[in-house]
């Protein structure tokens, strides 16, 4: 499993590192970030992975959120995924921000055109994750995830697929209901084909009614100013279908706050800590 280092730069403490490796899932060379907190005697930390949403790169969150500091103290090992491969040669793959390259939605692409290379939910749950424990000094028992808009997205579905994997799941403006609204309806018939059907195992909401539970309480922030909330993230939709099926939410709508990382910066220590807690950082 052999990786290149980009970059790597003391931070907090730490080491916020940049490396690309060539990727079996997506056939194609894959970027994602690392933070490495400060080592103790017992050397390896848990993990969180923090997945971006549209448009998005492995550097945006890594420089972004402000997440290093509070990180470095809880012991935590941050790793940032790119948003979709790139370079793929894909008609229509490029030249619309809310779908193809940047816009990968965490799924494994089914029709023919997309099928070989956006393969991203393999990648953050298989590829991605064994490339870290080799690398990084990580402890894999300990593993849990987050996510901004469509990351938000991937960090719900993954973990409601996985609830014995990840320890802890939390949410920034996710998308809950991808095959409700425009970004969803844009993108998934494109990736996964015309059934809305199948649609349903990437749609946090539909998981969720389809009898997914995730064993801890999912954390969601959101907030009123979101220029996307009405149309495209509803997050009454994951309210409903979460009292329906008696899955713990703390859904937090915050005053004032859009869809920026401004928002994010403004509450990541919170989730940071709902994540180590579980993690035992």
């Amino acid at each position: 499993m052999t990786i290149e280092i980009i970059s790597e730069q003391r931070c907090h403490g730490g080491v916020q590192g940049f490396y690309q490796h060539a990727s079996v899932a997506t056939a194609g060379t894959m970027k994602f970030g690392v933070f490495q907190p400060p080592r103790t005697a017992t050397g390896k930390a848990p993990v969180l992975y923090f997945l971006a949403g549209l448009t998005c790169n492995a550097e945006t969150a890594a420089i972004k959120a402000g997440a290093q500091q509070l990180a470095a103290k809880l012991g935590l090992i941050l790793v940032t995924p790119d948003t979709s491969p790139r370079d793929t040669g894909i008609e229509g793959a490029t030249g619309d921000w809310e779908f193809g390259e940047g816009a990968g939605f965490y799924l494994d692409a089914t029709t023919p055109a997309f099928a070989q290379r956006f393969r991203m939910y393999q990648y953050v749950t298989e590829e991605l994750p064994a490339l870290i424990g080799a690398n990084f000094g990580a402890d894999m028992g300990r593993e849990s995830i987050c996510g901004h808009s469509m990351g938000g997205h991937g960090a719900l579905t993954i973990a409601l697929k996985n609830p014995a994997r990840y320890k802890s799941v939390s949410a920034f403006a996710p998308i809950v209901a991808p095959s409700l609204v425009p970004w969803g309806q844009k993108a998934l018939p494109r990736f996964l084909g015309d059934d809305p059907a199948s649609w349903r195992a990437y749609d946090a909401c539909a998981l969720i009614e389809d009898g997914a539970r995730f064993p801890g309480s999912i954390l969601v922030d959101q907030g009123d100013a979101d220029q996307f909330l009405q149309n495209q993230l509803k997050p009454a939709l994951l309210q409903s279908a979460c009292s329906t099926a008696g899955q713990a939410l703390d859904l937090r709508v915050q005053t004032g706050y859009d869809h920026s990382y401004w928002f994010i910066q403004s509450f990541v220590d919170d989730h940071l800590r709902h994540h180590a807690r579980a993690l035992g950082g």
